[in-house]
């Protein structure tokens, strides 16, 4: 009987913990979008659909033979698999420079399962495989995982220079 009691306080405790802490941190503010019903966290990695694509970074639909970028500010796009274990290890940098670069770059992630379309399109063989995306210069594809230091280069000398 002693044991079910402790138990049963056990639960009440982690429970309470689990439940109680309902304030919303300054890392997770949301903000609508485009008046559309997609919400994205501000300082964080955003996903991106095809039609997203086709609004935030190229519609490649209207202009088939031309890449005009229409973000606001560079941005880095990682075509990434659920089960990829580099990819795995790529996602908590990619996290922590999109917190650290908020506001002068965009952190997007493409499910390349989910949208095999935007895989193909960039012919993308391998994953991750990384595009950077400056405003005045041409796109460029890295593959393979990359440190954050290498990120960090890549970020100040191609995107932000």
């Amino acid at each position: 009987m002693k044991l079910k009691k402790i138990s049963f306080a056990a639960f009440v405790v982690i429970f309470a913990f689990s439940c109680g802490n309902t304030k919303s941190s300054d890392n997770q503010e949301n903000s609508i979008i485009n008046n559309d019903i997609n919400i994205e966290n501000k300082m964080g990695v955003i996903h991106l659909t095809k039609a997203d694509f086709l609004m935030k970074i190229a519609n490649f639909e209207t202009s088939p033979n031309e890449w005009k970028y229409l973000g606001d500010k560079p941005a880095i796009i990682d075509f990434y698999a659920e089960w990829c274990g580099p990819c795995r290890m790529v996602a908590p940098i990619l996290e922590e420079l999109a917190k650290e670069y908020d506001g002068k770059i965009y952190i997007y992630k493409v499910n390349t399962e989910a949208e095999a379309e935007l895989a193909a399109l960039f012919g993308i063989r391998s994953i991750p495989s990384l595009l950077f995306i400056p405003m005045s210069a041409k796109p460029q594809m890295a593959h393979g995982a990359m440190g954050k230091a290498q990120f960090k280069e890549a970020i100040e000398n191609y995107l932000l220079k």
